[in-house]
């Protein structure tokens, strides 16, 4: 082929570009102020579709889906007038301890199962069947042992994410790479300064992932373990407002649940960048 037929086809040849697809575009980098616009975008969605609902409704069956401004007038009711802040305080005091007390037994645990095959077979067998366990199972047992006390309401908690939260971490400390445990040894780092210096250390940012994920599912339980002879908390709240219809409290309820829910996973959030700088980009 002469240079001229070259030319030809390089000026003819179709020219490969790849198309803009704005808000669809794949694995596209957002700013932290687009992030926020649209997270309020859709916020603002998921509130106006709540209010269009209710009043599309008939009007004898709009207490059954209370609108957006009925639940936050019963929320400010509820702290101004009922002492609401003590069964929040309450609830968290119950989600907290009974998630920390998880996390101590869960950490050194999946840590040693990750970092040593024998642990890992002889406890993960028991721990993977464990999980299937459904947690609302053990509350009669529960009840046996501990009574209604918070005992047995944080028990309950505890139970819920005890075994997946190892089941986390324990992914999170075999992912840290094997040439850092390798080259620890070569240079005469002994077994214990490997698993405290090096791959605790290295599996930090994803143990604290684990954690995150988990406590979203300790707020999902709460209600589960304050529905039995519960007389504060949340969802003892929730579970009054049903015996007399009052839908609007027991939204306000699940309101509450989501909203100290989203600022446990922000204190989360907040702890991983301060701590772990180098891993902010993650």
């Amino acid at each position: 082929m002469s240079d001229e037929d070259t030319s030809y086809n390089h000026k003819n040849a179709p020219i490969a570009f790849q198309p803009k697809l704005g808000f669809f575009e794949l694995r596209a980098t957002v700013s932290q102020n687009r992030k926020m616009v649209l997270g309020i975008i859709g916020a603002i969605i998921f509130f106006g579709m709540w209010e269009i609902a209710h009043y599309m409704m008939d009007e004898t069956q709009q207490k059954f889906l209370p609108s957006v401004e009925q639940v936050l007038s019963s929320l400010w009711v509820l702290f101004v007038e009922k002492a609401y802040i003590y069964d929040v305080l309450k609830s968290c005091y119950r989600v907290f301890v009974s998630f920390f007390v998880a996390a101590a037994i869960a950490i050194p645990i999946a840590v040693l199962m990750g970092c040593f095959a024998n642990i890992k077979s002889m406890v993960n067998p028991t721990v993977s069947a464990a999980r299937y366990l459904p947690a609302a199972s053990f509350i009669p047992l529960l009840l046996v042992w501990f009574g209604p006390t918070d005992l047995q309401k944080m028990s309950l908690l505890f139970l819920g994410v005890v075994f997946f939260l190892i089941a986390l971490i324990l992914d999170a400390t075999e992912s840290v790479e094997t040439s850092l445990v390798e080259a620890s040894l070569t240079m005469g780092a002994s077994r214990t300064r490997v698993v405290l210096g090096v791959v605790l250390p290295a599996a930090a940012p994803g143990i604290i992932d684990a954690m995150r994920a988990m406590i979203a599912v300790s707020w999902t339980y709460l209600v589960i373990a304050e529905i039995v002879a519960a007389q504060d908390g949340i969802g003892a709240v929730m579970m009054r407002a049903g015996r007399f219809l009052n839908v609007d409290i027991i939204m306000a309820g699940i309101l509450t649940i989501g909203i100290l829910g989203v600022l446990t996973d922000l204190l989360f959030r907040l702890s991983a960048y301060l701590m772990f700088p180098w891993d902010r980009a993650r």
